[in-house]
């Protein structure tokens, strides 16, 4: 019986989070296509963005969020390598309206912020997706 529920809230977490996440895509003016989901904990996903930053003018930004430090900036990295991230939105709202993310992402391009460099934020351990389930759109 227990399964059956685990197997339950996963798949309303799962659709609630591609729902956030597309209600992010339609904020930047993207479309879900540009979204890639892992749902391995912890859940992580990729937002491409089709624009590029004066500071790396060579390199694909990207949108990254993970249910542990939550939305960051990050650009292409070479050769395949892991993605080097610029900057942690923070906070303590680990899904923040879209609107926020919108802002924060332009402040960045606009080069109005400096980007964090090393650490990540921690807002809350990975597992546990009932407590996020109520924070996501119901679909």
């Amino acid at each position: 019986m227990s399964g059956l529920i685990d197997t339950d809230l996963e798949f309303w977490f799962q659709r609630g989070l591609r729902a956030y996440l597309g209600e992010v895509a339609r904020a930047l003016g993207l479309g879900l296509e540009s979204c890639t989901v892992d749902v391995d904990v912890p859940v992580s996903a990729y937002l491409a963005v089709d624009w590029r930053l004066r500071r790396f003018p060579d390199r694909d930004v990207a949108l990254l969020w993970d249910e542990v430090h939550g939305w960051a900036v990050a650009v292409e990295a070479a050769c395949g390598e892991e993605m080097i991230v610029l900057a942690y939105l923070g906070g303590e709202d680990i899904l923040p309206e879209p609107r926020v993310i919108v802002r924060f992402l332009g402040t960045l391009r606009a080069g109005a912020r400096v980007p964090d460099g090393p650490g990540s934020p921690v807002l809350r351990r990975a597992g546990r997706h009932q407590e996020l389930l109520p924070l996501l759109p119901a679909r």
